[in-house]
C-alpha cells in the first residue's frame, strides 16, 4: 500500500506573485480546475478538515480560485471510512448535475500539493449570509436543497453551507458527510420537515431512477466512488422517496447539526 502524506501544516503555504483573480464559466474553468498548476493558497481556518483556498495558474498575471480538500487532510471519523470524504464531495456534484438541482460548484478529483483530493470552483459570496438569512425569500429554491439532502443522506447541512452569489444564485457546498448507508440526515432546514415534495421534483427523481437503472456509465461511476452498500442504500432512498414523496418529520435532538452555521 502506498504511504499517505502527512496532513499539511498551515505555515507551509507560500504566497504567489501578485495576480488578478478571474471568474470563468464552467466550460472555461474545467481545464484549469483539472490541470492548472497550484501557484499559491492558504488554509481556510474554520474548516474541521484541512481545506485550502488555492490559486490556479490561469496565464500571465491571472489566477482562478478553487477550494482544495486533500484526502490526507481529512480528520478520521468513527462512522465514515477514512479517506473517503473527497469522493463524496464529487459524488454529490455528479448527482446534482444529473438532477439539475441544487446548484453545486464545478467539482472534480485531481492531484494537488498534498495529494489527491476534491478541487471545487470557488464561488464569490458574502459568507456572512447563510440559510437563515435566505429562507424567507427563497423557500422554493431551498426546498430543492432539502430534497437533495434527503436523497444524499447529508449528515451536515449547516446554515453556512448555502451560499448566495451576487447574481442571486444559491449554491450548495460541503458534501463530505453524505451517502452513508445508515440514515444520518442532519440539517438546519426544519421548515421543510413533514412537507410534501413538489411534483416537478418528484418527476426529476423519477427520471434519475431510470438513468441509474439504464445508464451503465453513471452506475459504474457511482460504484467507483462509493461502496456497494452505499450505492444500494442510495437506490433504496430514491425508491422510498418516489413511493412516499414527503420530507419526513425528524427529531430536533438527533437530526440537527452543531454548530448550526
Amino acid at each position: 500500500m502506498a504511504s499517505r502524506r502527512q496532513p499539511p501544516q498551515p505555515e507551509q503555504s507560500q504566497e504567489p506573485a501578485p495576480s488578478v483573480a478571474v471568474e470563468l464559466n464552467d466550460a472555461d474553468a474545467l481545464p484549469l480546475l483539472r490541470e492548472a498548476e497550484v501557484v499559491g493558497g492558504q488554509r481556510i481556518p474554520w474548516s474541521s478538515n484541512y481545506t485550502f483556498l488555492v490559486r490556479l495558474d490561469a496565464g500571465p498575471g491571472k489566477h482562478l480560485r478553487a477550494v482544495y480538500k486533500p484526502r490526507d487532510g481529512e480528520r478520521p471519523l468513527y462512522d465514515f471510512p477514512d479517506g473517503s470524504l473527497y469522493k463524496r464531495e464529487y459524488t454529490a456534484y455528479l448527482l446534482s448535475r444529473e438532477l439539475g438541482w441544487p446548484k453545486v460548484p464545478l467539482t472534480l478529483i485531481r492531484d494537488g500539493p498534498y495529494g489527491v483530493g476534491a478541487m471545487q470552483l470557488y464561488i464569490d459570496t458574502d459568507h456572512r449570509i447563510t440559510y437563515f438569512d435566505m429562507i424567507g425569500d427563497n423557500e422554493e429554491q431551498l426546498r430543492k436543497f432539502a430534497v437533495f439532502d434527503l436523497l444524499a443522506n447529508n449528515a451536515d447541512r449547516k446554515g453556512g453551507h448555502c451560499l448566495l452569489d451576487r447574481n442571486g444564485t444559491i449554491w450548495s457546498i460541503d458534501h463530505g458527510l453524505t451517502f452513508h448507508p445508515l440514515f444520518k440526515l442532519r440539517t438546519v432546514m426544519l421548515e421543510f420537515w413533514g412537507t410534501d415534495i413538489p411534483d416537478d421534483l418528484v418527476a426529476g427523481l423519477d427520471e434519475l431512477s431510470g438513468r441509474m437503472s439504464t445508464n451503465g456509465e453513471l452506475a459504474g461511476t457511482l460504484k467507483d466512488l462509493l461502496s456497494e452498500g452505499e450505492v444500494t442504500a442510495l437506490r433504496r432512498r430514491l425508491d422510498q422517496i418516489l413511493s412516499e414523496p414527503v420530507i419526513p418529520q425528524l427529531d430536533t435532538h438527533d437530526n440537527v447539526p452543531w454548530p448550526l452555521e
